[in-house]
């Protein structure tokens, strides 16, 4: 893990703004995307086209064999020509992964323009090709060809960075990947940068990389992938969510949840006194940004079958928002008709909440406000399309609560709570803050039916929903990943 972290500064201490990233997104069009020249940017991020034409036959066949063998073609060119060497130590090389289906659906023009100033091996269509098996397969085979003495492909490998082009569930998708290096001792783990497509954009605007796709895209994508291979790194703190229920399954199941075997669990629920039911099913996920429970989830899942029963209806980052607006609305959020709706009620009927503090091994219980309909657990400072529900808290209020000024790479998880959605909307336009509840380096959920069948949960925008029983505990456990990501800081 230290050679990874090695050069890695902190994150961001202050994110941007919604009105910073606004800014950013027109800075990024016109004069400062033409700042950057199409030749000296290839230079700079093109691998030579052997190695290109490697990884590409490995990732396309899934096998590291097939990369290797076409390496051996290396020297010749398109038409059988001589090709003229790339200095691999010149090189950054930076691999693009596209999501089409991302927020306002650019993903296909830009792939076509990423073609135009980079190559076509270079660019993964995550419709196509998933990313463990770039991860698997590209990466394994420039791995192979370095072991084989290829010192170009060893210094490619050491030194290339990735770039995601999607919304947050993309970079947590990508991100989730990127991890499993660490477990298979398959280190240095490359960098991530952020070309943000998605809705709320939120991991792109907490670097640095602006919160929405900017207005004069085509020059600006130069200047992303520039900065992509010039800017510094950092870390981010990355959460291991555990759901543990009785017998049954989750339907619908996200990317960023699988179903895992009980056993695989039992040693967490040893280590933190939890006791795993006789038959349980058992989910585990990762998550960077927030895991949330409540109505702001519930509003997140009907948005998502609109938008996959209905695609046309969701064109872009404005159309979404208002989508959302319309859900929160329609699903008793501004007027919860209670006596008619128990489901709608306070999160305090089926959930108790328990954190572990820093350096203590113990469970402790945090009363739930009886209000709070949307419960988040938040790890960025940036939330909902660039707001800032936990504040900049002054530091009397932090020492009274027993608090500590949040970073992304602290090992803290800040919680709070939004009540209707009279409250929510305030918050959200930072006329006030949420509700705190805690902080905590680790969190454990408990939660039963009665009159509820059901909750809904989401991580990283990602909504389930989560069957619920009266007679057994549903528990889910957030930990700490024993190993950060490591993003470009896009501001530098």
């Amino acid at each position: 893990m230290e050679r990874a972290e090695e050069g890695a500064r902190s994150a961001p201490t202050t994110a941007p703004s919604a009105r910073a990233s606004i800014w950013e997104s027109v800075r990024a069009c016109g004069v400062w995307g033409k700042e950057v020249d199409k030749a000296e940017l290839r230079r700079q991020v093109v691998m030579p086209l052997y190695a290109r034409r490697a990884v590409a036959a490995a990732v396309k066949a899934k096998d590291e064999a097939a990369g290797v063998a076409a390496a051996g073609e290396k020297g010749r060119g398109e038409e059988g020509e001589v090709e003229v060497e790339v200095e691999a130590e010149a090189v950054t090389p930076v691999v693009v992964f596209v999501n089409s289906r991302s927020g306002g659906r650019h993903g296909p023009e830009l792939k076509v323009r990423l073609h135009e100033l980079i190559n076509e091996e270079q660019v993964f269509d995550l419709s196509v090709v998933k990313p463990s098996d770039f991860i698997n397969y590209g990466l394994g085979c420039l791995e192979k060809l370095a072991e084989q003495g290829d010192d170009c492909a060893k210094t490619l490998r050491k030194k290339l960075r990735i770039v995601v082009a999607g919304g947050d569930g993309t970079v947590g998708w990508v991100l989730g990947c990127l991890t499993d290096l660490y477990r298979l001792s398959r280190e240095p783990v490359p960098p991530t940068g952020i070309i943000p497509l998605g809705t709320g954009n939120d991991l792109a605007r907490s670097f640095g990389w602006g919160g929405s796709f900017p207005f004069g895209w085509r020059s600006a994508v130069k200047r992303y992938l520039s900065k992509a291979a010039t800017a510094p790194t950092c870390r981010l703190d990355s959460w291991q969510a555990v759901v543990m229920m009785p017998d049954g399954e989750i339907k619908e199941l996200p990317y960023a949840l699988k179903k895992t075997e009980p056993a695989d669990c039992l040693e967490l629920c040893q280590e933190n006194g939890t006791e795993l039911p006789e038959k349980a099913s058992c989910y585990k996920g990762v998550f960077y940004n927030y895991l949330s429970i409540g109505m702001d989830a519930q509003v997140a899942y009907g948005f998502h079958h609109l938008r996959d029963e209905k695609p046309y209806l969701a064109q872009g980052p404005v159309a979404n928002k208002l989508i959302y607006a319309g859900y929160s609305c329609t699903q008793g959020w501004f007027c919860t008709p209670c006596t008619a709706s128990p489901q709608l009620r306070g999160l305090k009927n089926i959930l108790r909440l328990y954190i572990k503090k820093v350096n203590c091994s113990e469970w402790e219980q945090v009363p739930m406000p009886s209000s709070v309909r949307s419960l988040v657990v938040l790890n960025l400072y940036n939330y909902g399309s660039g707001r800032h529900p936990w504040g900049d808290l002054k530091p009397d209020y932090l020492e009274k609560k027993g608090f500590v000024e949040a970073h992304s790479d602290d090992g803290l998880l800040e919680i709070f709570g939004l009540k209707e959605g009279w409250h929510a909307s305030f918050v959200m336009a930072e006329l006030i803050k949420a509700k705190h509840i805690a902080q905590a380096a680790a969190i454990k959920f408990e939660m039963r039916g009665g009159q509820w069948n059901r909750a809904y949960v989401q991580m990283d925008g990602e909504p389930w929903k989560q069957p619920l029983l009266q007679e057994q505990s549903t528990i889910i456990e957030i930990n700490k990943v024993p190993y950060p990501s490591l993003m470009i800081n896009g501001e530098q």
